[in-house]
């Protein structure tokens, strides 16, 4: 059997895939998160996810007890962040370069984002023109992983009657083809109330107009 694929910190793919997974959930929600919620975010059985995360907590890069929440640490968020602006680049370049519709672009940016060395990755940060935001309006870290903190707020959560769409979660393909059709997408003011139904308008952040 080939041995696991390891990435320039020395970390296999799964280990790459738990942090910046452990990082998505916690990106935009201030909740605690457990091993039953990691499983389910990357479709993986509660005994895989309890095996990884005593491992990566082995190697110190999260912090958990057991029965506790699992938080990053100083060194897994680091690894995390390099995970996501892989990500995020990738997705910007399929669309910008390739022609990818940005309902295309996650399960691309999935795969090929363990395949390329960092030396690639600030590379295409230059060719890009070191771009701010992915498709879906999240920020792209920068190399040294600093990330801009957003003020936006879903809205399901807004109680104004204007806003501007900040950024919009890619995990719903179909939806982010509804969404294009009906011109929400980053930078779009909206008015509301908007004709979207509760779990619509959770997938979309927003600030004030």
């Amino acid at each position: 059997m080939a041995p696991a694929r390891r990435g320039p910190a020395g970390l296999t793919t799964s280990e790459e895939d738990y942090l910046k997974a452990l990082y998505a959930l916690t990106e935009w929600e201030d909740a605690e998160v457990g091993t039953g919620a990691l499983a389910d975010q990357l479709g993986l059985s509660p005994a895989s996810a309890t095996a990884m995360v005593q491992k990566l907590a082995a190697k110190e890069l999260v912090n958990h007890v057991p029965r506790g929440a699992i938080t990053l640490s100083e060194t897994g968020r680091r690894e995390a962040l390099r995970m996501v602006r892989r990500h995020r680049l990738l997705e910007t370049f399929l669309r910008d370069e390739l022609g990818y519709g940005w309902d295309e672009v996650h399960d691309e940016a999935e795969a090929l984002e363990h395949t390329v060395t960092d030396r690639f990755i600030n590379a295409l940060d230059a060719r890009l023109g070191h771009p701010r935001h992915d498709p879906h309006g999240d920020a792209i870290p920068s190399a040294d992983g600093t990330l801009p903190v957003s003020a936006a707020i879903r809205l399901d959560r807004f109680t104004g009657s204007r806003a501007v769409i900040d950024r919009i979660s890619d995990e719903d393909p179909q939806f982010l083809r509804r969404a294009a059709a009906q011109g929400l997408v980053p930078g779009a003011g909206i008015e509301l109330p908007h004709q979207l139904d509760f779990i619509e308008a959770s997938l979309i952040w927003v600030r004030k107009a």
